[in-house]
């Protein structure tokens, strides 16, 4: 078996449907087509938006469709005191602070510099609290991305995975879409590490676990692509290797939004486990099958295809 680690993480707020079947197939084949690991993840750290028996529910999906996991399935909530270990590392190193500002605050902080937020962006923290919170209490604890890029850019040292250049602005480089560049401490600012009402954020959860798990390739769906610069410079600071990323396309509803729980996406039909594949197969750009198959035999013509279009044959 090769060094390749992949992963599905889902998070169990519903059971599969068509869009987050693309990337279980996707992170699948990729690392069946060099013969690694595959793991199955649930991101359940946001507990109030998980739904009860949804991570049984897609377990049981996953192999109606033949995606079987190498190990136990990792849940996020079990892994609260790691995380705060790795927050704890990073106040004591001066890279993570707490913020007392409201989303208001920032809002109006924002506002007043001229800065017009555009729709599904990130919000860039205008950094009011790295310099104390001048007797507030803490809400969220926050990563210190300004001064962290000057550290990279002072020594010159940026790692594998990505490159700091020129004012701040990081390449990098995806499997499927290819050179990527962000400015994070402009476009994101400080982000979250622990949100506001106590749970762990996103960013610092993913890279914590992906570090842990030794996941050497990270395939997911293209509305994730822009967390990548924030997870790279996260992974350094933590002294992680940078996995691969490959992004896939995503499943629109005919008004061109991402299909999603929140837009009423249907579950997949456990019973119908290989049309439920071909329309993921073909979301992905891969050849249609031949002639009607078992969901076994269609993985491995599947596999085949990913290895050709992505050169990862054994």
């Amino acid at each position: 078996m090769s060094g390749h680690t992949g992963r599905f993480a889902p998070s169990p707020t519903g059971p599969l449907h068509a869009g987050s079947l693309v990337a279980a197939l996707a992170s699948w084949l990729d690392a069946r087509a060099c013969g690694g690991r595959w793991l199955v993840r649930i991101e359940d750290v946001d507990g109030p938006r998980c739904v009860p028996g949804a991570a049984e529910h897609i377990l049981r999906q996953l192999n109606a469709c033949g995606l079987e996991p190498d190990a136990p399935p990792l849940y996020q909530s079990t892994r609260s005191g790691r995380y705060q270990q790795v927050l704890d590392d990073l106040l004591a190193r001066g890279l993570a602070y707490p913020c007392a500002c409201t989303r208001r605050e920032i809002d109006a902080a924002l506002a007043a510099s001229g800065h017009v937020h555009a729709a599904h962006t990130a919000r860039p923290y205008p950094g009011t609290c790295r310099a104390g919170l001048q007797g507030r209490p803490a809400r969220a604890w926050r990563f210190h991305t300004e001064k962290y890029q000057a550290q990279l850019a002072a020594s010159g040292d940026t790692g594998p995975g990505f490159a700091l250049g020129a004012a701040g602005l990081l390449h990098w480089s995806d499997r499927r879409l290819g050179a990527q560049q962000q400015n994070v401490a402009l476009e994101v600012g400080d982000f979250v590490l622990r949100r506001a009402d106590g749970l762990w954020a996103y960013q610092l959860a993913v890279v914590v676990d992906d570090g842990d798990q030794g996941v050497t390739d990270v395939v997911r769906g293209a509305d994730l692509a822009d967390n990548t610069p924030r997870q790279l410079l996260l992974q350094h600071a933590l002294g992680l290797p940078a996995p691969r990323y490959l992004h896939t396309p995503l499943v629109c509803t005919p008004d061109g939004a991402k299909l999603s729980k929140q837009h009423g996406a249907p579950p997949i039909d456990e019973r119908q486990p290989l049309q439920a594949l071909a329309q993921a197969a073909q979301a992905l750009g891969l050849p249609p099958l031949p002639a009607p198959r078992s969901v076994a035999q269609a993985l491995l013509w599947w596999q085949q295809a990913w290895a050709h279009l992505y050169n990862r044959a054994p």
